[in-house]
């Protein structure tokens, strides 16, 4: 079989919670498409419709840490079918990820479409490359967002997959509800406009 998301998690004590939870023979006999270890078009499409996600790292003293990374929609860039890169911009200065990264570069990412109740998690290996990177800078730093580039950050996948929808709550950015709304208000003054005709027609 070939190497994918599942294979690589599903470990001795995931299988015992399958079997405690009559879950086992699901997984073993699935016959479903999993091989996603290249990006797709379907894929690329949607990360680069994405303006945040979160990452994975482990530490040093055995606890996980979960971090949230955001941009302007599409900061994520698809190098080639297997990387994806960010400008990883300043922040809280914690460093705690990339202090992560130095003893284990092994991460895991989770990109979210809240409105549309779509997620994609991915597991990736994370190096680390310094701000003066002519050829990623011109890949990944939009001049027109105005935050600190202190370097790049670069993913290279192992595997990734998606999720179902279930328990998903559709959430909406300020951009998002704004071309909601514009939608909404043209088909209000196309309505009023509509109305305002009729009305005049039965000399109202």
């Amino acid at each position: 079989m070939a190497y994918t998301y599942l294979d690589e998690l599903t470990t001795k004590g995931v299988r015992e919670a399958q079997r405690e939870n009559d879950a086992r023979e699901q997984w073993e006999g699935f016959s479903g498409s999993r091989e996603f270890t290249r990006f797709d078009e379907n894929a690329a499409a949607f990360i680069a419709a994405r303006d945040s996600f979160y990452i994975a790292s482990n530490s040093q003293s055995g606890w996980p840490y979960l971090q949230h990374r955001g941009g302007p929609p599409g900061f994520i860039k698809l190098l080639d079918d297997r990387r994806l890169g960010i400008a990883d911009f300043r922040g809280n200065r914690q460093y705690i990820t990339l202090g992560n990264s130095k003893e284990d570069d092994r991460v895991s990412l989770f990109l979210m479409d809240y409105p549309r109740r779509k997620r994609m998690k991915v597991l990736a290996h994370m190096s680390v490359h310094g701000a003066a990177d002519a050829a990623l800078a011109r890949t990944l730093v939009d001049e027109d967002y105005g935050a600190t580039v202190e370097r790049f950050l670069v993913f290279t996948l192992v595997a990734y997959d998606w999720n179902c929808p279930q328990h998903i709550t559709p959430r909406f950015t300020k951009v998002e509800l704004a071309e909601t709304m514009s939608v909404i208000e043209i088909e209000l003054k196309r309505l009023r406009a509509e109305n305002a005709e009729l009305r005049a027609r039965l000399g109202e």
